[in-house]
């Protein structure tokens, strides 16, 4: 086992693997903007280095900074949590070649699952149903309105090495395509260093459902079920669940073997999730990997009492994984909601400001994952998730009713936030029901 981690990432993932560290015996140094200085991370890690100014370019995201910081510490491995560096496959290089451990998948893993193109292609090889798409990143207008064309409207074009939203532009008709496609460039190219992309079939109000993986360096490799993810706004996740009110024994048995049997052929090592689209038929077909753990991953250890944060670092270290596929289990509904600073009254506007009220609930089934307190400062310069809210019940009725209380005992005072959005949600008879879909957010605002 590792004796010392940096910790490359702040807020309440940086919290979230300083406490998996700290159950495993191991030495935890934090990094931190001039901003962040008095943040939680910085307080309960052992170490703390200054790596910056707040701006992220200069900071979280400093190759050189960080990569120096855990030399000068003399941590053994750096865990990258997700966003930042975590998917960055020349960080994960740069890991290697000072003689760190990037907690995560080999840098050439990264790089190649990072291309989806890519990725599609490897997973259509191995039987996964993959959405009708090119087969190859684009970067000029007349050859993917050609592509669009023999698809067929509408369709949507994505970033080719990146996520989160970022990069996509749906497109109804070929007289909009020019301008879509030159928006989805400029964005690509800003948001992820490359602006190719890539074109797919656009399926109308589909599931979002992803599968967890746990996978070691011996070739052993499981899933952990899914997770329902189509409560989002804008491509952003707003509020996740597992099981999923769509998925039967029969389906998580087949998309889970699928997804187990894709990663195998790949050399898959560590954590990872792959993310399908349901379609209104009930027919699946794969989406994207990403080569991290997922903001949305304690809905997942509530279900399966699988930690999966302690399980990455361990198969980092040289571990074998710990479980076999019989050994998981789904008990009960696990849901999450995440708690942006953002003003659902004025289009989810971001909110930041001082923190003069706070009060975290509890109970039963109940986890709170944030890096709030009361006198803490949001700031402009950072992601709008200020904490994770996750419920856990014996049926979903049960982790619903929790969910709704919970959010009523959560007191955040100073700005606005997505709480006063998800107690809305809550109410919608379609998400009682389990009747969701990626557009059920915009048919509710």
């Amino acid at each position: 086992m590792f004796k010392r981690v940096l910790v490359a990432n702040r807020g309440e993932i940086a919290l979230r693997i300083i406490r998996a560290c700290q159950e495993l015996g191991i030495e935890t140094v934090s990094v931190h903007s001039e901003i962040d200085e008095d943040s939680l991370h910085v307080r309960f890690s052992d170490q703390s280095v200054c790596i910056g100014p707040p701006q992220s370019q200069s900071s979280y995201l400093s190759t050189k900074e960080i990569i120096s910081a855990c030399l000068v510490t003399n941590c053994e491995a750096i865990h990258p949590g997700y966003g930042f560096l975590a998917e960055n496959a020349q960080f994960a290089e740069m890991c290697e070649s000072n003689g760190i451990t990037f907690i995560g998948p080999p840098y050439e893993i990264i790089r190649r699952m990072g291309d989806k193109v890519y990725a599609k292609s490897e997973m259509e090889e191995t039987g996964i149903p993959v959405i009708p798409g090119s087969k190859e990143a684009i970067s000029k207008i007349g050859s993917g309105l050609e592509i669009a064309k023999d698809i067929g409207f509408p369709i949507i074009i994505k970033a080719a090495f990146g996520g989160g939203g970022k990069g996509m532009r749906i497109v109804t008709e070929g007289k909009t395509f020019k301008d879509a496609f030159k928006i989805a460039k400029t964005e690509a190219e800003s948001s992820f260093g490359d602006g190719s992309l890539y074109i797919e079939k656009y399926i109308q109000n589909p599931r979002h459902i992803e599968f967890q993986i746990l996978s070691d360096n011996y070739g052993n490799a499981i899933h952990l079920g899914e997770r329902e993810c189509s409560i989002q706004r804008r491509h952003q996740k707003l509020l996740e669940e597992s099981p999923s009110t769509a998925i039967d024994e029969a389906r998580r048995a087949k998309m889970g073997r699928l997804a187990v049997r894709g990663m195998k052929k790949i050399g898959y090592r560590s954590v990872g999730t792959v993310e399908f689209i349901v379609d209104q038929q009930n027919h699946f077909y794969f989406m994207e990997m990403n080569t991290r753990i997922q903001v949305e991953h304690p809905v997942t250890e509530f279900v399966t009492d699988v930690d999966l944060v302690k399980e990455q670092i361990k198969m980092a270290a040289g571990a074998k994984l710990a479980f076999k596929q019989g050994d998981i289990k789904l008990k009960g509904v696990a849901i999450e909601a995440r708690i942006n600073a953002e003003d659902p009254e004025k289009n989810f506007m971001p909110s930041v400001g001082k923190i003069d009220g706070f009060h975290i609930p509890g109970g039963p089934g109940v986890r709170v994952d944030t890096h709030l307190y009361s006198g803490y400062t949001v700031s402009q310069y950072y992601d709008s998730l200020i904490a994770k809210l996750i419920t856990h019940g014996s049926d979903r009725n049960e982790a619903i009713t929790r969910l709704r209380r919970a959010l009523n005992e959560f007191v955040i005072e100073g700005i606005k936030t997505t709480i006063p959005f998800h107690l809305k949600l809550l109410e919608n008879k379609n998400f009682i029901d389990g009747n969701i879909h990626t557009g059920l957010v915009d048919e509710m605002l």
